[in-house]
């Protein structure tokens, strides 16, 4: 996986986990280009992992949160409307947006921002458009996915 294909991979998926796995498929074991038992840290591919998820989790298109299993998640902006259309099923804290802003003393702050809070107005008028029904569709198994107990052992890996 390399830059151009990282983001790729985000907005084919749609949600993707950054580094757990559960229900969707995770980010680092397709970076890694097979399943990562145990800390991705460890792995020989950690850097570029690292580099890649910096990518993804800096990208305008990528909403950073915790919808899966309270873990951090990827959400490609393509399916941000079905999302706020939705949103009224999840925990409002699952869809706040998590953002690591580096201090110019060279510390690594999280910040959170709530939902509703980072929804552009843009997708706020294209979500009130959509029927549940609609929402659904867009986000398809994915949705059924949210309250699900992660799968041990069994990832789904792709390449990029």
């Amino acid at each position: 996986m390399n830059r151009g294909t990282a983001l790729r991979f985000v907005e084919r998926h749609g949600i993707v986990l950054e580094s757990a796995h559960g229900p969707v498929v995770t980010f680092a074991d397709a970076a890694a280009g097979a399943h990562i038992s145990g800390n991705w840290w460890s792995h020989p591919k950690s850097h570029q992992i690292f580099a890649l998820t910096r990518l993804v989790r800096n990208s305008p298109d990528v909403l950073v949160c915790r919808l899966v299993d309270g873990k951090i998640t990827y959400v490609h902006r393509r399916l941000w409307p079905a999302l706020v259309r939705l949103a009224g099923e999840l925990k409002r804290d699952r869809l706040a947006e998590i953002r690591e802003v580096h201090t110019q003393l060279g510390k690594h702050v999280v910040t959170v921002r709530s939902f509703p809070d980072w929804v552009p107005v843009t997708v706020q008028r294209a979500a009130a458009r959509l029927t549940d029904v609609q929402a659904r569709v867009e986000l398809g198994a994915q949705w059924n996915l949210r309250s699900r107990r992660p799968r041990r052992g069994r990832a789904v890996v792709e390449g990029g």
